[in-house]
């Protein structure tokens, strides 16, 4: 069987590691002779697990110890709700900066909670960013939200959105622990884990300390970033498989030099990809080079056929889930931190081939 490479841009792959060592202890976790999925979460070798998962996520991004760490269910999209429930409560609004679907779908599901203010930061008829120094305008809001990686159109923001003293915060659902960041400017972070940290269910939120505790009334508890901080993200019972799982990737994580490690791992892949686009008559990516996403590179051939051959073809060779979001089209090859080196190659391989043969 031809080795399987999956480029899915979420549910993603995983370290190959991490579910071989799950699949190890499937049966017998902790020599309890049971799973971890039929432990109490609430028993002693959870919390222990669940203690040191949380120690070794702080380890991996630096996080201040002004900052809580919470594992809650509910995806990004939930987020989308509970930020302006837990922040827009001062101003009564929220600035958010679009820069593609998801961004833009954040702003639309914040509305119903808050009045907002959207920007699109992407230069007109461009994927590329604009101007993004607010900083004169912030102080008018609780919050300034924006994602600084968009899956579905491949751009990536590495630059920070300058706002003074509002609290800035981010969907990085995408490129969490794909490169260093620091955590200290951002009021809050968030993001589902099914593509840099485990599997779809669980979803991280970092938030700064002085930012919980005010949420409006009617703020449903699971969505109330106080009652969560005060229970261990265990109102109710929690995703434990999703869980324990996230724990073994940030032990792997570490294992294998951190996220600088993974900065540089992901900057070498995106690069051979990139450099093999931008030499080919066939494949085109239509980002604009400081803003080509080091997680999720997007390509077309321009017709729309062809792109179906290629996805076809490349499927039949173990190149999996390269077919482009329906909202966009074309091809996209999602290379988070668990994709090989090898994996990336084997795609340029078949793209030279391709390209040859359709010419």
């Amino acid at each position: 069987m031809t080795q399987v490479f999956n480029f899915s841009a979420g549910p993603a792959m995983m370290p190959k590691a991490v579910l071989e060592h799950a699949q190890q202890e499937l049966l017998n976790w902790q020599n309890q002779g049971t799973s971890v999925m039929e432990v109490s979460h609430r028993g002693k070798y959870f919390m222990e697990m669940i203690t040191q998962a949380e120690k070794d996520f702080r380890q991996l991004y630096h996080i201040p110890d002004n900052y809580k760490v919470l594992f809650l269910q509910g995806g990004a999209r939930g987020q989308f709700a509970a930020l302006p429930m837990n922040l827009a409560n001062n101003k009564g609004k929220a600035l958010y900066l679009t820069s593609g679907h998801w961004s833009a779908t954040a702003a639309k599901e914040a509305s119903s909670f808050t009045e907002v203010d959207e920007v699109n930061i992407l230069l007109e008829g461009k994927l590329e960013v604009g101007e993004l120094d607010f900083s004169q305008i912030a102080a008018e809001y609780d919050y300034v939200h924006y994602c600084p990686n968009e899956t579905i159109s491949g751009v990536e923001i590495f630059d920070l959105p300058k706002v003074g003293s509002a609290v800035l915060v981010a969907d990085m659902s995408s490129n969490i622990l794909s490169r260093e960041i620091d955590v200290s400017k951002f009021g809050v972070i968030y993001a589902g884990a099914q593509k840099n940290l485990g599997p779809a269910g669980i979803t991280i939120v970092i938030v700064r300390e002085d930012l919980i505790g005010q949420a409006r009334k009617e703020t449903p508890s699971i969505w109330n970033y106080e009652v969560q901080s005060k229970n261990d993200s265990m109102i109710n019972t929690p995703p434990t498989f999703a869980w324990y799982l996230c724990s073994l990737v940030f032990k792997h994580l570490l294992e294998q030099g951190g996220v600088q490690e993974m900065e540089k791992r992901n900057q070498q892949k995106a690069q051979l990809l990139y450099d093999f686009l931008d030499q080919s008559a066939l494949y085109h990516n239509v980002v604009a080079p400081q803003n080509r996403s080091l997680m999720n590179v997007t390509f077309t051939t321009n017709n729309d056929e062809l792109n179906a051959k290629f996805v076809a073809e490349a499927t039949a060779c173990g190149l999996q889930a390269l077919k482009g979001h329906k909202v966009l089209g074309g091809m996209r090859a999602s290379i988070y931190n668990a994709m090989p080196i090898e994996g990336v190659q084997a795609l340029i391989e078949f793209m030279r081939k391709f390209e040859t043969e359709n010419n």
